[in-house]
């Protein structure tokens, strides 16, 4: 029978934040304080884990020995208003959380498990605002974060200025998908945007820099249909040797 990995329920107190935030953790199933591992952090985290199968996607995967074992840390949301608070450019805890995300949530992390206290071995992940956050939080501090996964993310002014003001490039890896049907996008604030051409603007900007960098446009819209199959792909870019 084949050993599976675990998945706990745990709580961090942030100060930044003046909440309690919640987090799915998966060990790995060889997951030992002998060795040390990389961490992938999730927005929408149980999104990712419901919805993307992540955590499942990730054992297959390991099985195949397609991929070394890492560590999963989902931040799931407490509400859609919660969440663009949160992650939105321009939320009133946008600023905070991402400093919750590189000073509390970080030191957290490396105090209760075996990890690698590395830029390259700490991913982040997100979907739509999700991504935007995560993007933002490893352009403003690619020295903590080093690696992050953006499937169609939220793209604006400020985004594309994070990204120009990048100083060191080489300092990121950025696996980047998008939908060609995201044209009418219904936002969780009731505006309908188009996705694909800012995604293919930030693609442009991406690519003029010394990124190392993935960007690919599936045949798809704006939801989990389209974005759970993508991340067999994302993880393999991500923790393949």
């Amino acid at each position: 029978m084949k050993q599976k990995g675990i998945t706990l329920d745990k709580t961090i107190q942030s100060e930044l934040l003046n909440e309690e935030i919640k987090m799915l953790v998966y060990l790995p199933p060889s997951y030992t304080p002998l060795l040390r591992y990389p961490v992938l952090i999730a927005q929408d985290g149980d999104d990712y884990f419901r919805l993307g199968r992540l955590a499942r996607t990730s054992e297959e995967l390991f099985e195949e020995g397609e991929i070394d074992e890492f560590i999963i840390i989902g931040l799931p949301y407490k509400s859609v208003k919660d969440r663009r608070r949160k992650y939105h450019p321009s939320g009133e805890q946008n600023a905070p959380y991402v400093r919750f995300l590189v000073n509390e949530l970080v030191p957290y992390i490396e105090a209760e498990f075996s990890t690698l206290e590395l830029p390259s071995a700490r991913v982040l992940v997100g979907d739509s605002l999700g991504a935007t956050v995560s993007l933002k939080t490893a352009s403003s501090y690619p020295r903590t974060f080093g690696k992050v996964i953006l499937q169609s993310p939220y793209v604006d002014e400020e985004i594309m200025k994070e990204v120009s003001e990048i100083k060191d490039p080489s300092l990121l890896t950025i696996y980047h998908v998008a939908g060609k049907q995201e044209t009418e996008v219904e936002t969780t604030n009731g505006e309908v945007l188009n996705f694909i051409e800012p995604n293919r603007e930030l693609n442009k900007l991406f690519s003029k820099r010394s990124f190392e960098y993935h960007y690919e446009e599936f045949d798809g819209g704006h939801s989990w249909k389209y974005w759970q199959p993508d991340i067999p792909k994302a993880l393999k870019y991500m923790f393949s040797e």
